[in-house]
């Protein structure tokens, strides 16, 4: 009989294993409760709400984690910006950062030019239409504050919005927004008439005036002669000295002439009518201030513009053509 000390089979190896089994079950268990108690504070903050870390999608699977991530990324810009609901109505509420806020240009008050065809605030914008060319003619605005633009449904209806003052106390005129007629140089004593009618509306505002502005023997150019017809005077003053009085079709005007410049104005504003041009020219003719054959170059209405007081202001124009035969 074999004692249980000296059988090979029951050496001390043999009992050294459930040993070593008993003590890796019991350090598997504490880790384990080590690990659930680790989770359990991880996952919840002090007040309560759970928490969702890098760590916790370290310990998911690829396709659970970009799931959890896309959810992250289309949450965020809805809880740190408003959405469209918000910013259509944010001009209701006060804004939290205030921006120096410019007034908008006034409204036209022509009732038939709600949708401009064209609209410019080049210096030099233009748009010919109809045999005519509506044109902002920021002409004189440099070393000035000035901003104007022009909007235009046809040569015929038409607005321009300007800007500008007279702080230097220059009475410069710094632009001319006008609609106009451009003709190929024929001798004026060709034409039986040479009409035109107009009408307009403007702000009572600053200073300016409503005017044709016609062009003889050339357009702006060396040996040319300007001829304006001033029908709405607001504050401006003619340039040169007064040669008198002179009627035409029952309206008297103040002649003023200086050199090559020869303006008309109307001792009684008025907004709307029909000139007969011809009239004037050969009465210019008549005083021996244009030779007898002179031509006709352009002919213009708009209004030149000194100062809006510094606000923007609107200028209506809503009828123009001109009649030749």
């Amino acid at each position: 009989m074999h004692r249980l000390g000296k059988d090979p089979q029951f050496g001390p190896a043999f009992y050294r294993r459930p040993v070593a089994i008993l003590i890796a079950s019991i350090v598997i268990v504490l880790a384990a409760g080590a690990f659930g108690a680790y989770r359990a504070l991880e996952s919840h903050r002090p007040d309560g709400t759970q928490a969702t870390g890098a760590r916790d999608l370290a310990h998911t699977s690829p396709s659970s984690a970009a799931g959890h991530s896309a959810a992250h990324a289309s949450a965020s810009p809805s809880a740190s910006r408003p959405g469209k609901k918000h910013i259509r109505h944010a001009s209701r509420r006060p804004v939290h950062h205030p921006r120096t806020h410019t007034p908008a240009p006034p409204v036209s008050t022509s009732a038939s030019c709600k949708k401009p065809k064209f609209v410019t605030s080049d210096p030099t914008g233009g748009w010919s239409v109809g045999g005519y060319y509506v044109y902002n003619d920021m002409w004189n605005v440099s070393g000035y504050s000035v901003s104007q633009s022009i909007h235009a449904c046809s040569y015929n209806n038409w607005y321009a919005v300007a800007t500008m003052n007279n702080d230097r106390g220059d009475g410069a005129v710094k632009s001319y927004p006008n609609v106009h007629k451009d003709f190929n140089s024929p001798k004026i004593s060709s034409f039986h008439s040479i009409s035109s009618t107009f009408a307009e509306t403007s702000p009572h505002v600053g200073i300016y005036e409503d005017a044709y502005d016609m062009w003889i023997n050339g357009v702006a150019s060396s040996g040319s002669t300007e001829v304006m017809i001033w029908t709405e005077n607001h504050g401006q003053a003619p340039g040169g000295s007064s040669q008198g009085s002179v009627t035409f079709g029952g309206r008297t005007y103040k002649v003023w002439k200086n050199g090559d410049y020869i303006a008309f104005v109307a001792d009684r504003n008025f907004t709307s009518g029909t000139l007969n041009l011809l009239e004037f020219f050969k009465w210019i003719m008549g005083k021996g201030w244009l030779p007898a054959s002179s031509t006709l170059g352009q002919i213009d209405y708009g209004v030149e513009l000194v100062s809006t007081n510094n606000a923007p202001h609107t200028f209506t124009f809503t009828n123009f053509s001109v009649s030749t035969s």
